[in-house]
């Protein structure tokens, strides 16, 4: 298993949103991009369009929920960055869940997903 890292650079951030391919959702859009390392990177945005801070953050942790949930199964070498919508404050985890799965699975980086 490799190593889960969180982006931090603004850099990184950058690259996923100019390079990487997008995925779009109504409650998530995921850009997926190679990386030179054999390192699984992770990176959360939440835009002050989403709400105040208690949105903000509630988007967060739904989403680092979910991803907690299969990230054995995502392949290292990649760097994701997860971007909140507008209804994402006020869905379950679970939703999240079966979209990040759609997404990620049409990336063709999740290994053996039901």
């Amino acid at each position: 298993m490799s190593e889960l890292v969180t982006l931090c650079e603004n850099r990184d951030f950058r690259r996923a949103y100019q390079r990487g391919r997008s995925f779009v959702s109504p409650i998530l859009v995921t850009y997926v991009i190679k990386n030179k390392n054999n390192n699984l990177r992770i990176g959360i945005t939440t835009s002050k369009k989403i709400g105040k801070a208690v949105e903000r953050n509630r988007s967060r942790r739904v989403i680092r929920a979910a991803l907690r949930e299969i990230s054995e199964k995502i392949k290292p070498g990649y760097d994701l960055v997860f971007v909140a919508r507008g209804k994402t404050p006020f869905v379950k985890s679970t939703s999240i869940l079966s979209a990040m799965k759609k997404q990620l699975s049409e990336a063709g980086i999740l290994e053996n997903c039901q």
